[in-house]
């Protein structure tokens, strides 16, 4: 049956005219003769090509040959063709064709380290960088079609190179800078890099973390890879090996300023960006040119209504999606990229604030579990800066509490600040639903679905439900979809087409509320979200597995006040092996070898047996509500209703 939801809390905000007046979705519905968002949404799902058509011509995306057909579904919902014979590369849009305008001034990357370093790069100072880190690209022999890693701090650098990785018509790869050599290793090896960018280290809460010996480790375990261009960030002492790696500035030095630019098919693959899944290795979500960015500039636009100009600073890393969104997004809107490469609370809770009134950050995203941190520290801390310049916030990767929400709102926000909830997905480019500058808001909710989006919750039955809990579905195609897994179609069909007829269920659960507002209440698989960070078991599991006296393993997420949810391990020995101590703390090292230490597990916990169905599937939901002391609805599946008590014993 489908759960009944409870909806708590009334409308908190309601946008006022002149925010309504100076909305891009105003703008964008007038120029269509649209009354209001509900005709909105009705005719941007239900005539995709024209809305395709019409968003591509708001964002002034140009093509150096235009596309024939928006969009081209002859091969089915699950896998259209966008921009039909248009030849485009993104790079023009996000760099060249602001050359000639008066955007070329106008910062388009503003930066702060956490050691006090502060940097900015106009449009211009983009365009010349990246060309030189094109030329060098191109010196190295890579070209159309070859994929680069990008494993590096949150720095100016790492745009460069995102955005000439794309100039030469090249893969990026980006990853997450927390990472272990293992998890940088399948990915690479995946996708074939042949180069990586990377950097010595990073500053964090006042120490050098180094990262250049982790990208060695997982070189030495790439065939394909054969060049290393390190960025000198911390000035720590790292090794650097003869004609594989080059110094970023010398490297850099050495270009000319100057780079002709691949004319690509929209449809040429731009980038992969891997997320993990509850089973088997990281899935490779694969964008292109007229997609990813597309779709992120179209929700900066609408959602968080970010003009030319503004300043927007999302928390995030290169490595998950909303680096490059915040990359791409701001570069197609002539807006100014914040980044910040550090802690947001050091040297103190006020950090973030900080960075806010030194800046004029315009659009803040943060976290819940950011929030829920900073909370216990008090409102002086705030208080203290003027955060006049913020015109909303916003937040992905996690539900959020209404007690922090209300925090952040009330206090932080003055009552006068609406925060953008937005969620979606690596594999969606953006967002499914997402709050808006039209639309009221209550506490933890999302005002619609985002334009373009024929979203909805079924029940179990494939049926539209409201008040009720069920799973968040997509009935159209949209321009930001994923172009399937990279290497593994069948994959992306199973997992999100296989269950309703030409319905993609993306495996959230969620509800609409009798006020048409959403509710995302969390995964309706097993993916474990540790500070906004999704983990795939799978992964972890297959670390454990690997040691000689482990047998098998099971990874569940359990509640966590601030980080939303942490890592506990379950590992069955082999037969005849009494577990110890050290073997626990052998184990750790490897997952924090492999995963880095933001992954690391709270327990490892050693059992005799996992609870399975007949059919040997594990069932991680009944084990975590067995740890939990929660109810285990039908054991009837399980072929060792034991194992549940080893594990409920083991639990608290």
């Amino acid at each position: 049956m489908t759960e009944p939801f409870t909806f708590g809390g009334d409308i908190v905000w309601k946008p006022q005219p002149e925010q309504i007046e100076h909305a891009n979705l105003t703008e964008f519905m007038r120029r269509h003769a649209i009354r209001d968002y509900g005709e909105l949404m009705k005719r941007s799902t239900q005539d995709v090509t024209w809305f395709t058509d019409a968003v591509l011509k708001f964002l002034d995306i140009q093509f150096q040959e235009p596309y024939s057909d928006a969009v081209d579904l002859s091969d089915g919902i699950q896998f259209p063709r966008w921009c039909v014979n248009g030849k485009m590369n993104i790079v023009h849009n996000c760099v060249d064709k602001h050359q000639s305008t008066a955007a070329r001034d106008r910062a388009a990357v503003t930066w702060a380290g956490e050691e006090g370093q502060t940097k900015s790069l106009t449009y211009a100072d983009l365009y010349e960088q990246v060309n030189r880190c094109a030329n060098g690209l191109r010196s190295l022999g890579l070209g159309k079609g070859d994929a680069v890693g990008i494993f590096m701090p949150m720095t100016p650098e790492i745009v460069i190179a995102l955005l000439a990785i794309a100039r030469i018509g090249g893969i990026i790869l980006p990853l997450f800078s927390g990472y272990g050599a293992g998890a940088i290793v399948s990915r690479l090896q995946d996708a074939g890099a042949k180069a990586l960018f990377a950097a010595d280290g990073a500053f964090r809460r006042g120490k050098a973390v180094e990262m250049k010996s982790i990208a060695d480790e997982a070189a030495d375990q790439t065939d394909s890879l054969k060049h290393i261009i390190v960025l000198k960030r911390t000035g720590q002492d790292v090794k650097m090996k003869a004609g594989r790696d080059h110094w970023w500035h010398e490297w850099m030095d050495a270009q000319g300023d100057r780079a002709e630019m691949e004319i690509t098919s929209a449809e040429d693959p731009l980038m992969i960006i891997y997320t993990s899944g509850t089973t088997g290795k990281p899935k490779g979500a694969l964008h292109t040119h007229c997609g990813f960015p597309v779709k992120a500039a179209q929700d900066m636009a609408f959602g968080t209504d970010v003009h030319a100009g503004d300043v927007i600073y999302w928390m995030t890393d290169m490595g998950w999606m909303m680096g490059p969104w915040q990359v791409f997004g701001s570069l197609l809107l002539g807006a100014t990229m914040f980044l910040y490469d550090g802690a947001p609370d050091f040297p103190g809770p006020d950090r973030l604030w900080e960075l806010v009134e030194t800046h004029h950050i315009n659009q803040m995203g943060v976290s819940p579990t950011l929030i829920r941190s900073l909370i216990p520290h008090g409102e002086e801390h705030f208080k203290k800066h003027d955060l006049s310049s913020l015109k909303c916030f916003a937040s992905t990767g996690e539900p959020w509490n209404p007690d922090p929400w209300m925090w952040l709102f009330e206090k932080v926000g003055e009552g006068k600040r609406p925060i953008i909830n937005y969620s979606g997905g690596t594999e969606i480019s953006g967002g499914i639903v997402m709050g808006n500058p039209l639309l009221p808001l209550k506490p933890c909710a999302f005002s619609a679905a985002c334009p373009g989006m024929d979203a909805d919750v079924f029940d179990e039955n494939g049926r539209p439900v409201r008040n009720a809990v069920g799973e968040l579905v997509i009935k159209a195609p949209w321009i930001g979809m994923t172009r399937g897994f990279w290497k593994d179609e069948q994959r992306y069909l199973d997992t999100y087409w296989s269950r309703w007829e030409n319905v993609w269920v993306h495996g959230d659960f969620a509800a609409i509320d009798n006020d048409g507002l959403w509710y995302i209440l969390g995964r309706s698989d097993d993916t474990i979200k540790i500070a906004g960070k999704r983990l795939g078991p799978a992964e972890v599991e297959s670390i454990l597995v690997r040691h000689a006296d482990i047998v098998e393993a099971a990874a569940i997420g359990v509640p966590h006040e601030v980080k939303g949810s942490e890592l506990i391990l379950f590992a069955v020995t082999r037969p005849g092996l009494s577990p110890t101590e050290a073997l626990r703390q052998e184990l750790k090292t490897m997952v924090v070898a492999e995963m880095g230490k933001a992954l690391a597990p709270k327990s490892i916990l050693f059992v005799s047996d996992l609870p399975k169905t007949r059919n040997a599937k594990v069932m991680r939901r009944m084990i975590r509500a067995a740890y939990l002391g929660l109810e285990l609805g039908d054991t009837s599946s399980l072929v060792n209703p034991g194992a549940v008590e080893e594990i409920r014993s083991s639990g608290h």
